[in-house]
């Protein structure tokens, strides 16, 4: 009970993490909704990976590791690095998988190496810069949880106007596209979305664990409805959990890292829900075979007794005539 000492007051810091993971959480949980439903999951791993150098450049460039200037830089060397992955799957004939991992390693090594290069300069703001690759959400400060808000905020209302084209573009391109819709172009705003909440997320979770804050929580939720709006709201939900519950618990020991205990929270809800979800839950497919197996027995039983019947009665008929 020692460890939960932290319960019996407010601390700012809990506070303000707990709050910018929450919102993280949230703004992760809705646009992942559309990565886990077209089947492009991988992306936002391709995307977190590739954004590192484009923190490391920002950083060279400037000197400064304010954040709206390194999300920026992570932004365009993330939007970069899938506009070479759409390139590629378009104008060769390698499929959309290799195309994934050959930027998501390219990339992703040319910043380890940047990186490694900023260290041996010996520039001296530079600590720090490598928490973007696990993550370190205890950094976090209010500015950090202020932009968050707003370029969440930002992302979250372009989708909520954008919700009828962008639904139409994830179930049925092709007709989307036969009614005039610019498919390409909301494909290119749909990807720039997942950019902005992979980008705000790589302080607190990293960039190898991010792709997971993107797909977990609406993996959760697909275990619970079928409907799209319904799955957004449950995602956001389960991604604020996931978001709080992790800050909490890594809160409560030193030495547990935040951005992984945030990770391993969304897990658990994905086991919960693949668990006990109505419908499609294993505990509940597994009540229902049971039910149906039992239906089952009762009705072979009262043909097999319909049968037995019909058959004494013709016997007896035959007995009499």
């Amino acid at each position: 009970m020692e460890n939960f000492y932290f319960l019996t007051y407010f601390d700012y810091t809990l506070i303000i993490v707990s709050i910018g993971a929450a919102l993280l959480g949230t703004v992760s949980g809705a646009l992942g909704t559309y990565a886990v439903l077209r089947r492009q999951s991988l992306l936002g791993d391709a995307i977190s990976h590739a954004a590192l150098p484009g923190i490391a450049i920002a950083f060279m460039l400037t000197g400064s590791k304010t954040r709206l200037i390194l999300i920026l830089g992570a932004a365009i060397a993330g939007w970069l690095g899938t506009l070479i992955i759409l390139s590629i799957v378009r104008l060769t004939r390698i499929k959309y998988d290799s195309a994934l991992g050959l930027v998501l390693s390219t990339f992703f090594g040319f910043g380890l190496v940047l990186l490694t290069l900023i260290q041996r300069s010996g520039n001296a703001n530079q600590a720090g810069l490598d928490d973007f690759i696990f993550g370190q959400a205890a950094t976090i400060l209010k500015r950090d949880v202020l932009t968050i808000g707003i370029l969440g905020g930002v992302a979250l209302i372009i989708m909520v106007i954008f919700w009828k084209e962008l639904k139409l573009l994830i179930f049925d391109e092709g007709f989307a596209a036969s009614i005039g819709l610019p498919t390409r172009a909301l494909d290119i705003l749909l990807t720039s979305l997942l950019v902005i909440a992979i980008v705000l997320g790589l302080q607190a979770v990293g960039a190898v664990l991010m792709s997971a804050m993107l797909v977990a929580p609406a993996v959760a939720a697909r275990q619970w409805t079928n409907r799209l709006n319904l799955m957004v709201i449950l995602a956001a939900c389960f991604g604020a959990f996931a978001g709080v519950s992790g800050t909490i618990i890594s809160s409560s020991a030193t030495g547990i890292p935040t951005g992984p205990t945030i990770i391993l929270c969304a897990t658990v809800a994905v086991g919960f829900s693949i668990a006990f979800a109505p419908n499609r839950g294993l505990l509940w497919n597994s009540i229902k075979q049971h039910r149906n197996r039992r239906s089952l027995k009762i009705a072979t039983n009262k043909l097999v007794g319909a049968t037995a019947a019909e058959k004494h009665i013709k016997e007896n008929d035959t007995r009499t005539s």
